[in-house]
């Protein structure tokens, strides 16, 4: 089975949220950063991974990004702040 990430990038602390999906964490948030990805993250400048999760089965990890989706933005902050409370970039840190 493929391993799936639910990733959610920001413009900075407490700044623009944008929250995805992708098999290959590493190359989709690179394509974040150099602006490949085309659409809201490069319009707003959201490139900064902040949070992410790993999951074994891809049908959770749809659903699971569909709900943090629908999370009220503080609860999505919350979420940011237990596992990042500085809002590090955490690309710089992925040895998947």
């Amino acid at each position: 089975m493929n391993t799936s990430f639910v990733y959610i990038l920001a413009s900075g602390r407490n700044g623009t949220i944008y929250i995805g999906i992708t098999n290959n964490l590493i190359r989709r948030v690179w394509e974040h950063k150099a602006k490949l990805a085309q659409g809201f993250t490069a319009q707003y400048a959201v490139s900064k991974l902040v949070y992410y999760e790993e999951h074994q089965d891809i049908t959770i990890a749809i659903q699971r990004e569909k709900r943090l989706k629908e999370w009220p933005r503080k609860w999505k902050i919350e979420l940011i702040e237990k596992n990042n409370p500085y809002w590090h970039d955490l690309f710089d840190q992925l040895s998947i």
